[in-house]
C-alpha cells in the first residue's frame, strides 16, 4: 500500500480539527451506525471545554489504494514545542487558513518551521461560506507570507483549494456545489498528486521519538515515523540520545499503528510509516529508538529556548492539605519531571530550599495549561507570578529580554485606547491597515514582560471586540522598567469565615474577592484596594445586636457580586510578593509572606535596598 504522511496546520480556531473530522468520516473509519463526538481528536477534557488543540496528535485513513497519515497539530504558539517535533514525522503539509482572518502569527510561526525543513505545501482556505469572507485577498496574503519567510520557488508554487470543513467539501474554486454534491475528494486527490511518498533511507531499524504518552498498561509509548528498516514485536533495540550516549536497551513489547481513530496492534511495520512503540522505561522525545548496531543517532531538530518562567512551590497556607491529596514536595517534583519528559519545550529547575521548582515555557498559557491538569489530578500548589526568562548577550554583556510581535483585530473606534496602552508597555507599533468591516489590524513589537496580564485590560478597553494573537519574535535590549499594578490588595488580618455584614460594611474599600461563608485566612487578598496601598481588614466583624426591638426590622445586607478570578487571570493579577493557591476546589491570592511583621520587615529591606 503506497503511504502518505501530512501534517495539518493553521492558527487556532482556523478549523484543523473539524477538517480532520471531515476527512475520517468521508474515508470510511467510521461505522455508520457509529456516535462520534464532535472535534474527535481534542480528546481531553481541557481541549474540548477551551476549543483548542493543546497536544499533537495522528490518526490515518485510507483513500483508494494509499494509506494518508494525518497529524493534527496545536495551533497556538505556547504549545509550538509539539509543532516543531512533529513536522520531522511528515513529508507535506496542508496549511489551512480562515478566509475572512488571512494567515494569523501562529500560521507564521508553523509556516516558517515547515519550509525551513523543505515541506511542499498545499493552501487550504476554509470557511469561505462565511459572509465576510474574502478568499482572493487571502491568498495574496499568504503569498506574501511565504515570500516573507524565504520559501523556495517550488514553495512558492503551491496548490490551492477552497472549501468549508464544517460542510465537508473542499473544491478548486470558492464556489460552493450543488446541495450533495461536494465532498473531500479533490483534497484527497490533491494529497496523493502533491505530497511525495515517505523518503526510506537503507539500513536497520531507525526511529526519532516524537510525541510520548503513557499508558497505564502498556507503560511508556513513543510515536514516530521509522526512517529506515523494519520492526517487530519482542524485536531487541536500543536508544541513543541526541549526542549519541546509549540511554537504554530493551525490547519492543507492543507496536501499534493509527488506524482511523483507534490504535490497533500489529505485527510488522516497514519504513516510512508512523508507529506507536511500547516496551521502553527510559527513551523520551528526540531521542533515536534503533536495531542494537547502529551507532549515530538521527538529527532532531534544535527546539526555541523558553520564554517565561514561574515557581511552582507547596503549599504552606494554613488551609493546605484540607482540599487536595497531592501536597508534599516530592510527589510535585516527580510530576513535574513526568511532564518535562513528554514536553521538550518546558524546563524545570530545582531550587535550594528544596521546596519550590522554577518551570520555564513557551508563555503563559501553556504554564497555566500544566497548572490546570495538575490541580484536577489533586495536587495543591503556590504558584508566583510569571517572570521573563532574560538571556546576556555575550560579546556586549547586554542584558536582553524576549519580543513578541503582536496582532490585534480592533474596532476603529477603540484603536486609540489600544496603541495608547501598548505605548505604555513599550510595544513599538510596526503596522496599522484597516481589516475590513471598520476594524482595524494593529501590529506591534513588545516585550513579553508588558503583556503579561494584558489581555483582561484590552477586553476591557475594547468592550470585549478586540482580537490579541502573540509570537514570539526573538531576544532585544532590555526595555527598562515597566509600570505594574496601580491598586493595593485588602488583605484578610484573621482566620475564620467571612461574614455579609463585615464585607458590606467594607464595600466602599474597593471591589471584594470573596464571599460570606469563604473560609479565610491571616495574609490571604480578600479585595483589590481602591488606592495605591495595602489595607488589611477585619472580614470576621459581624453586627453587634441589642436587646433593644425597633419597629423596622433590620434590612437584609445586599453584597455587590465579588470578582471572579479564573487561574489566568489570578495569575496575571498578582504582583511579585504575591501567590495564587492552587487547589482541586479553590484559586486563592494570599501574599507570599502570610504574617504582618515579617512584610513589613521585607519592605524595609527593600527599601533600603534600593537607596543603596
Amino acid at each position: 500500500m503506497q503511504l502518505r504522511n501530512i501534517a495539518i496546520i493553521a492558527h487556532v480556531d482556523h478549523g484543523k480539527t473539524t477538517l480532520v473530522d471531515c476527512l475520517l468520516q468521508q474515508a470510511g473509519a467510521f461505522r455508520e451506525n457509529q456516535r462520534v463526538a464532535e472535534r474527535v481528536m481534542d480528546s481531553n477534557d481541557l481541549e474540548r471545554e477551551r476549543g483548542i488543540t493543546i497536544l499533537a496528535k495522528a490518526t490515518s485513513v485510507v483513500w483508494k489504494d494509499t494509506r494518508i497519515n494525518i497529524v493534527d497539530t496545536p495551533g497556538h504558539a505556547d504549545f509550538g514545542g509539539e509543532v516543531e517535533r512533529i513536522l520531522n514525522m511528515v513529508d507535506g503539509a496542508i496549511v489551512l487558513v480562515d478566509a475572512a482572518e488571512g494567515p494569523m502569527p501562529q500560521t507564521k510561526f508553523v509556516v516558517g518551521k515547515a519550509l525551513k525543513i523543505g515541506l511542499k505545501p498545499i493552501v487550504a482556505i476554509n470557511k469561505v461560506d462565511k459572509h465576510d469572507a474574502r478568499p482572493n485577498e487571502v491568498i495574496d496574503e499568504v503569498f506574501d507570507l511565504f515570500a516573507a519567510l524565504d520559501a523556495t520557488d517550488e514553495q512558492l508554487d503551491f496548490p490551492i483549494l477552497y472549501g468549508s470543513a464544517k460542510q465537508g467539501w473542499m473544491a478548486d474554486s470558492p464556489e460552493p456545489p450543488a446541495e450533495g454534491q461536494g465532498s473531500m475528494q479533490p483534497l484527497f486527490e490533491l494529497v496523493q498528486k502533491h505530497v511525495a511518498p515517505p523518503q526510506v533511507e537503507q539500513g536497520p531499524f531507525r526511529l526519532l521519538g516524537t510525541i510520548l504518552e503513557a499508558n497505564p498498561y502498556l507503560g511508556r509509548i513513543i510515536t514516530g515515523r521509522v526512517t529506515s528498516g523494519s520492526i517487530k514485536p519482542n524485536q531487541a533495540i536500543k536508544v541513543l540520545s541526541r549526542d549519541g550516549t546509549l540511554i537504554e536497551q530493551g525490547r519492543v513489547s507492543k507496536l501499534l499503528a493509527f488506524r482511523g481513530i483507534d490504535r490497533t496492534a500489529v505485527d510488522h511495520a516497514e519504513a516510512g510509516d508512523i508507529i506507536a512503540i511500547a516496551g521502553l522505561e527510559k527513551g523520551t522525545v528526540a531521542d533515536t529508538f534503533c536495531a542494537p548496531e547502529v551507532e549515530i543517532p538521527l538529527l532532531a531538530q534544535p527546539i526555541d529556548p523558553p520564554t517565561v518562567s514561574m515557581t511552582f512551590r507547596v503549599n504552606d497556607s494554613p488551609l493546605a492539605g484540607t482540599e487536595g491529596d497531592k501536597v508534599t514536595s516530592r510527589v510535585i517534583r516527580d510530576r513535574l519531571l513526568k511532564e518535562a519528559e513528554g514536553s521538550v519545550a518546558l524546563k524545570i529547575e530545582e531550587t535550594e530550599d528544596r521546596d519550590s521548582f522554577v518551570v520555564s515555557g513557551r508563555g503563559e498559557l501553556q504554564l497555566a495549561i500544566l497548572i490546570e491538569t495538575m490541580r484536577r489530578e489533586g495536587f495543591e500548589l503556590g504558584v508566583s507570578r510569571p517572570r521573563v526568562v532574560l538571556q546576556r548577550d555575550e560579546t556586549s554583556n547586554q542584558l536582553l529580554e524576549p519580543i513578541e510581535e503582536v496582532v490585534i483585530d480592533v474596532d476603529e473606534e477603540h484603536a486609540g485606547v489600544v496603541v495608547q496602552k501598548l505605548s505604555e508597555r513599550r510595544a513599538d507599533m510596526i503596522e496599522m491597515r484597516p481589516s475590513g468591516g471598520n476594524r482595524q489590524r494593529l501590529v506591534f513589537h513588545a516585550p513579553t514582560r508588558g503583556l503579561i496580564g494584558y489581555q483582561g485590560e484590552l477586553l476591557t478597553d475594547t468592550r470585549g471586540t478586540a482580537v490579541m494573537n502573540r509570537l514570539f519574535h526573538g531576544y532585544a535590549p532590555y526595555k527598562g522598567e515597566l509600570p505594574g499594578r496601580r491598586n493595593g490588595v485588602l488583605i484578610a488580618n484573621e482566620a475564620g469565615e467571612a461574614v455579609a455584614y463585615a464585607l458590606w460594611n467594607l464595600e466602599d474599600r474597593g471591589p471584594m474577592m470573596i464571599e460570606p461563608g469563604w473560609k479565610v485566612y491571616q495574609g490571604m487578598i480578600v479585595g483589590e484596594h481602591t488606592r495605591e496601598n495595602d489595607l488589611e481588614v477585619n472580614v470576621l466583624k459581624g453586627k453587634k445586636l441589642t436587646n433593644i426591638r425597633t419597629t423596622s426590622k433590620d434590612e437584609a445586607v445586599r453584597l455587590t457580586p465579588p470578582i471572579r478570578m479564573t487561574l489566568e487571570k489570578a495569575l496575571a493579577w498578582i504582583d511579585d510578593d504575591e501567590l495564587v493557591e492552587v487547589t482541586p476546589e479553590s484559586i486563592r491570592l494570599r501574599k507570599a509572606l502570610l504574617d504582618p511583621h515579617e512584610r513589613k520587615r521585607a519592605e524595609r529591606a527593600r527599601e533600603a535596598g534600593a537607596v543603596a
